[in-house]
């Protein structure tokens, strides 16, 4: 992708070493990192477990352009964007961020820019399944 960018989208377990190692650099005093988690409860209805599912050229496009715009918009020196699609379990790990900068308040003002928009603007869809059915969240964009 490029040597400040790292963007992958994965039907493998994510990894948060391999985003906080992408994003180390010697220059940078400050790792904001941001890590969802499938939880056991959505608004008072047990959880069993999430599907999430992806256009992924379009999903890969459209979080390199929030990682670019993150670059542009505060003084970071590497961001990580990495989210999971297929089948997850309670506690699994669906996306995580990794942003590192010299100081800390572009750090975490890239990470939460970079999940806010993420959830906005790239085609990934999940499925929450409970014991009385299923439903599908965020049906957009």
């Amino acid at each position: 992708m490029s040597d400040n960018i790292s963007i992958k989208v994965t039907s493998c377990p994510l990894k948060l070493e391999d985003c906080y190692a992408f994003v180390e650099d010697p220059s940078c005093g400050g790792i904001s990192v941001f890590v969802g988690t499938v939880r056991n409860q959505t608004k008072g209805k047990d959880v069993k477990r999430l599907d999430f599912s992806a256009y992924e050229p379009m999903a890969i496009k459209e979080m390199k352009k929030i990682a670019e715009e993150s670059l542009a918009k505060f003084e970071i020196s590497k961001i990580a964007i990495h989210h999971a699609i297929g089948k997850l379990s309670i506690k699994d790990i669906p996306v995580i961020i990794a942003v590192s900068s010299a100081h800390r308040k572009d750090a975490f003002r890239a990470c939460e820019y970079a999940i806010d928009t993420l959830k906005e603007t790239v085609p990934i869809w999940k499925k929450e399944h409970f014991e009385s059915g299923e439903v599908w969240v965020n049906s957009h964009p």
